[in-house]
Formats: C-alpha cells, sequence, structure tokens
C-alpha cells in the first residue's frame, strides 16, 4: 500500500472520523474493502490475542477427558452436575465433539514386543450363527494372540466364566508351547474387580492373580481405546467376522467348533500385514522365549464342576442340549460333571442322573420322562398305556 494512503489512515485513526472508503478507493486505485481491512486490522489483531475467558466447565475437564469415549455427553452433563456444574449441556457437547474430533487426528502408533514377551487376551462376544436346521446357535470365542509372532489360538464357549476363562489359558499355553511373561486383559469381569482409569488403578481379581502367580505371567490391564496396547487382539476379533460366512452351513455345535480351529490355522498361516510373515514362521522363534508351565498345577486350579438349577420341565441345560433329572429335584441346584463321554449331575455328592453327552436337543431318561407324563394329563393312564406313551414320547424327540 502506498505511504500516502497509510499516513491519511492514520490521521483518521487519530481524529476518531470515520473515511469514506468508496472515495479512498478511487483516489488510491485499491478496492475499498482493503483499505478498510487495513484500517480495522489492529483492533482485530487485539480481539485475538485477548486472554481467553475462564469457562464453567474448567473444573470438569479432566473427568469428561476421561469418560467422553465411553458415555454420552448427556450422561457426562448429569454427572458433573451432582459434582457441582453450574453450565449448560450445549458447550459440553460442543467440547466432547472437539475431544472426538481431535482423538480421531492423533497418529496411531504400533507397538512391537519381544519374542516371547506379551499375549493378549479377549472375548468375541454374543454371536449368533445357524445351523442348516435353522436353529440358532449362541456363542462366544475365547480370543489369544502372541504378540511377536502373531500367533493365534481360538476357542468356542458358551458362557464366559472365570473357570471358562482358566480353560481357555491352559490350552491356549498348550497350543503354543509355553506362557508369555506378561499377559494384557481387556477389563473384562472375570480379571478384575476394579477397572482401570484416570482416576483410579485396576484391581485384579485375588483367583486370576494366584493363577497368574501359578502360570508364571504378570498380568496387564488395557486402557479402554488405547489400540496401542490391545490392537493385536481387536483386529483379530474383527477378522472372527469372517465365520459368518458360515451361517447354515453346520450341523451342530461341534462341527461349529471345527469351523473355529479351522479359521485358526488359517490365520497362523497366512501373512501378517504387519510382519509380512507367517505366524507360524515367527512362532518357531518366540516359543523358544516362552516360559514352561505346569499343566496339572494349573488345571487343578480350574473348577471342572458346574452348577445348574433344575427348570419345571425338570431338566437341566448344558451347551444349549437340555438333560433330564428326577422330577424331584425341580428348582433344586445340582452339580455337573463332564467326562470325555457322559454327564453326570449329582445332588450334594449323590449322583442322580448319568446321560451320554448329545447334540440333541432334548435328552430324557426313560425314568423321569415316565413320572413327567404321570404327573401330567396322562395321569389315568394304565402302566402299559403309560408305557407305550412314554416310548413314542421319547422317539418323538429323538427326532427332534
Amino acid at each position: 500500500m502506498k505511504s500516502e494512503l497509510k499516513k491519511e489512515l492514520m490521521l483518521f485513526k487519530m481524529t476518531k472520523i470515520k473515511p469514506n472508503y468508496a472515495a479512498l478507493g478511487r483516489k488510491y486505485n485499491c478496492d475499498p474493502r482493503t483499505i478498510k481491512r487495513y484500517l480495522t486490522q489492529n483492533h482485530a489483531d487485539k480481539r485475538r490475542n485477548s486472554k481467553r475467558r475462564s469457562s464453567k466447565l474448567d473444573p470438569y475437564r479432566e473427568i469428561i477427558k476421561d469418560k467422553y469415549q465411553t458415555c454420552s455427553a448427556t450422561a457426562i452433563f448429569y454427572f458433573i452436575k451432582e459434582l457441582g456444574y453450574e453450565g449448560g449441556i450445549s458447550i459440553l457437547r460442543d467440547y466432547c465433539h472437539q475431544l472426538k474430533k481431535a482423538n480421531n487426528q492423533k497418529p496411531i502408533i504400533r507397538i512391537e514386543t519381544a519374542p516371547g514377551e506379551v499375549g493378549q487376551v479377549d472375548w468375541k462376544e454374543d454371536m449368533v450363527l445357524h445351523t442348516r436346521q435353522n436353529k440358532p446357535i449362541h456363542f462366544s470365542i475365547f480370543l489369544y494372540v502372541l504378540g511377536y509372532s502373531r500367533r493365534k489360538f481360538l476357542k468356542l464357549v458358551f458362557d464366559r466364566r472365570q473357570d471358562t476363562l482358566f480353560e481357555c489359558l491352559n490350552e491356549a499355553f498348550s497350543n503354543t508351547e509355553g506362557v508369555p511373561h506378561q499377559i494384557y486383559f481387556d477389563n473384562m469381569k472375570t480379571a478384575v474387580d476394579h477397572a482401570r482409569s484416570n482416576f483410579h488403578k485396576v484391581v485384579w481379581n485375588e483367583k486370576l492373580l494366584n493363577y497368574a502367580k501359578a502360570a508364571g505371567f504378570l498380568p496387564k490391564s488395557c486402557r479402554p481405546f488405547r489400540p496401542q496396547t490391545k490392537g493385536k487382539v481387536e483386529a483379530l476379533a474383527r477378522t472372527i467376522e469372517r465365520i459368518k460366512v458360515y451361517d447354515h452351513e453346520f450341523s451342530n455345535e461341534e462341527e461349529l467348533g471345527q469351523i473355529i480351529k479351522h479359521l485358526q490355522k488359517q490365520l497362523n498361516d497366512e501373512k501378517s500385514q504387519a510382519t509380512d510373515r507367517r505366524p507360524m514362521d515367527l512362532w518357531q522363534k518366540e516359543k523358544e522365549y516362552l516360559q514352561p508351565f505346569n499343566s496339572e498345577l494349573l488345571s487343578s486350579l480350574v473348577d471342572h464342576d458346574l452348577t445348574r438349577k433344575v427348570s419345571k420341565e425338570s431338566m437341566i441345560s448344558y451347551l444349549g442340549s437340555k438333560y433330564s433329572v428326577p422330577i424331584k429335584y425341580i428348582g433344586h441346584e445340582v452339580t455337573v460333571k463332564v467326562t470325555d463321554k457322559n454327564l453326570l449331575i449329582f445332588s450334594a455328592t449323590k449322583l442322580i442322573r448319568q446321560h451320554l453327552l448329545s447334540n440333541k436337543k432334548f435328552n430324557y431318561h426313560q425314568e423321569d420322562m415316565t413320572a413327567i407324563l404321570k404327573t401330567s394329563v396322562f395321569h389315568d393312564l394304565s402302566d402299559q398305556q403309560l408305557a407305550e406313551q412314554v416310548e413314542t414320547n421319547l422317539k418323538m424327540f429323538d427326532q427332534l
């Protein structure tokens, strides 16, 4: 800009007289808007450099940062309101949006670990696939990954009890031929009594700590939404979606388990995108650094006995199938022991019923079926007629 124009603008500022921007534009061959911008520029700079006013959110920003990824803005609003927050929900929503936007723009650094150093554990929860007969099977999958080699272990499970977790870990150690020095858990209830946050350290379950000590690993907790620490097992959880292609392509739970084991073999034989090596090849090196373990000791820490409550049908459930017990135990809790081929049902220490393990939906003992029918609409039948009805019903259930 010409020095003459600058001097004239300075004069207008000193005298606080509003200039005629159009006339100045014609005089100095400039756009009037450019002249106006230069005249008001200093005032705008002062406004930009002014100190940011304090916000009612300031005392609660750390709390919000800890909770915004797992809680809605509305839930956070009522939570901090109880702590004394006096502001509105709109500025809180804006702040949560800014945090999410900033978090999505952060680069993620992949953390690599030494051979035998780290394993990661999680569940793929609440999955549903259908048999060829359109029977829904509700299940979960235990996920285990070694950090260095990316070798995976998968297991079909129908509950996520603590003893199920220990059994799965025992099989994972056996499958990978050793125990890593650290294992990361994703704050699962069977491992921690209090999850980790910005304000609290993780409180480990005492039984889990005893198991970890016996196995020789140090349990570590994952912070929620921190992919650097649990990214390998989270990637595996996403990959597990591949089994959905087998919906309506299997007949029973046993075949579903075989499908999952087949997927496990595929994943261990495929090249990892991160290492460009097959997990099975890298595992040949990693297993030399894994710790040995006492399988008998670890097995002794698992409670293999299951408890079930007898339903009004005089039956208990196991792996999606139902097994009958004598009707006098309806409403009682019984203990279930499972062997290779048999399911044993106890009341206290007394064996009350034994069944062969089966994929059939209903498994009735003949005595139980007779007692059930005798107390229902067939109570007036003769012994011969009742026996015939029992035989008919058993054949019918065998066909289901």
